[in-house]
């Protein structure tokens, strides 16, 4: 394997250039969806290069349930620093996979619950209207059907103040951002990147890239249901102005983390960004995408490398 075993551990850093130009040059949906694809493939990457190294590592424990022969030398001398790699990567795979498993488990609980509290409006009241005092809107992904719990639609929650902070036009607008945020997914994403932070600590930055996207995703969205950007960039500025934490903790895991509400109206007050999956070749944004996209590709190749080669050398390691 070598060193190419460790370098899915450093690569994600080639990601970071276009987490911070991708919306200047690509539509939002397409940034989110890049974005959301580097990190997932990124994160992987890193997770099962951990994984090889704490092979490794723990076939040096005493009293480890693995054959004797994954710890004869030319095993470890497939990994360099064996001993120090090795048994460093069993404390880091555990925490990456505790944290990702509790960031999960958070995630699916936090959403049956607000589910179950919506439970109590009327049936099929969308969006919900909570008798709240406080300003605020969310969109709540629904849940799937389990044994004995039918499925859940995603429904969106609005407080009773935030409906008396906007005009009509201004509610329909905001109605039509949340709604896009159910019908394009964006919590699969938003999911996804935090998964990958969660095994990467380097891929970090993307979490907070691709939870401005699906801002401005949604942005756009709406602009096209109500037909005009400029009341669309009014009821994001208001509703930004006027909002509040929800009172209900539970709520707040779905709501948009706090961002740059002036970059969201501005870029509502300008053209339509362009559709295009790929920015230009000769732009920084075109350079870094492709860094990205190689960095990446590398990732890749490095960990499947590693992988095989460590298959063969414990396969040839192992007695019959």
């Amino acid at each position: 394997m070598g060193v190419f075993v460790f370098l899915p551990l450093v690569l994600p850093l080639t990601a970071l250039p276009i987490a911070r130009l991708a919306e200047q040059h690509l539509h939002p949906r397409a940034t989110t969806r890049l974005l959301t694809l580097l990190a997932a493939v990124l994160g992987l990457c890193s997770t099962l290069c951990l994984g090889l190294l704490v092979v490794v590592g723990t076939a040096q424990l005493p009293g480890n349930p693995l054959p004797d022969g994954w710890s004869d030398p030319e095993v470890r001398a497939a990994v360099p620093f064996a001993e120090v790699a090795g048994t460093a990567a069993i404390p880091l795979l555990t925490a990456a996979l505790t944290v990702c498993g509790t960031a999960l488990r958070r995630h699916h609980r936090i959403r049956a619950r607000v589910h179950h509290a919506l439970d109590a409006l009327p049936a099929g009241a969308d969006p919900a209207v909570l008798a709240d005092d406080d300003p605020y809107a969310y969109a709540v992904p629904g849940t799937p059907a389990r044994p004995g719990r039918p499925a859940r639609p995603g429904r969106i929650a609005v407080s009773r103040r935030m409906l008396h902070s906007l005009d009509d036009d201004e509610v329909r607008a905001l109605f039509a951002h949340e709604r896009a945020h159910l019908t394009c997914h964006h919590h699969r994403a938003l999911l996804a990147v935090r998964l990958a932070g969660c095994v990467n600590p380097l891929l970090l930055p993307l979490r907070s890239a691709v939870a401005f996207a699906t801002e401005r995703w949604a942005d756009e969205e709406a602009a096209q249901v109500v037909g005009d950007r400029r009341l669309t960039a009014r009821a994001v500025g208001r509703a930004a102005l006027v909002a509040r934490p929800a009172p209900h903790p539970q709520l707040a895991h779905f709501g948009p983390e706090p961002g740059p509400v002036p970059r969201r109206v501005a870029a509502l007050l300008g053209p339509v960004p362009p559709a295009r999956p790929w920015p230009p070749a000769l732009t920084p944004a075109g350079l870094a995408a492709l860094v990205a996209a190689a960095g990446t590709a590398a990732s890749a190749l490095c960990a499947l490398n590693a992988a095989v080669a460590l298959f063969v050398v414990l396969k040839a390691a192992t007695p019959l």
